[in-house]
């Protein structure tokens, strides 16, 4: 398998956090989309990520992209017990504010202020970051998320305890976990490959 680098000389990549949607650009040749077969669109899981530049780079490695899709989907979208979707979100936002992924902090703040309503808090995560303080709940959701993302020993019994402190169980805690470990790995991979830009 042989890929070609991009240039992206006339891009001028966002340099603030937003939650305005935003593009991605490679700076390897994604897969081209005639070449997809069906181990391809398998990797994909929906069809209608052919049409992603980011999916498209990775479905060089259909095996992987299949198995970090299905986590993905599984982590933010299973809606059995646990945390609630907003806040699942947060956690991947927080996350993605602390590691400076430009693109993913929009996409996850965009789906938190979604979910919860609370745009001006969420807005308030992206601006001020991860150190300000919304309310118990919400702060607990960000500390932990931001110890996990710095080093996963900097995560302990204090943060489990805090965030069982304003009422979240087991799986609720498995969630924060769950999304904030997974965007953490995510960022760094998104950080790797390409840059975020404005949309057209």
């Amino acid at each position: 398998m042989t890929t070609s680098t991009i240039s992206h000389p006339a891009n001028v990549p966002p340099n603030a956090f937003t939650q305005q949607e935003l593009e991605w650009l490679p700076w390897l040749e994604p897969l081209p989309e005639g070449d997809l077969t069906q181990r391809h669109f398998d990797g994909l899981v929906d069809a209608s990520r052919a049409k992603s530049p980011y999916f498209m780079l990775l479905a060089r490695d259909p095996g992987i992209l299949g198995a970090r899709t299905r986590t993905d989907k599984d982590i933010f979208y299973n809606p059995e017990a646990g945390l609630p979707r907003a806040e699942r979100e947060l956690a991947a936002a927080a996350t993605s504010r602390y590691n400076g992924c430009i693109y993913c902090a929009s996409v996850h703040a965009r789906f938190a202020s979604h979910f919860s309503h609370r745009t001006a808090e969420v807005q308030r995560l992206l601006d001020e970051g991860v150190g300000t303080s919304i309310d118990e709940r919400w702060d607990a959701i960000v500390a932990a998320s931001v110890a996990l993302s710095a080093t996963p020993a900097a995560f302990g019994t204090e943060h489990v305890e805090r965030l069982r402190a304003v009422g979240l169980d087991d799986l609720a805690i498995s969630d924060v976990i769950h999304g904030a470990a997974f965007f953490n790995w995510a960022n760094r991979l998104m950080l790797s490959l390409g840059e975020p830009a404005s949309k057209a």
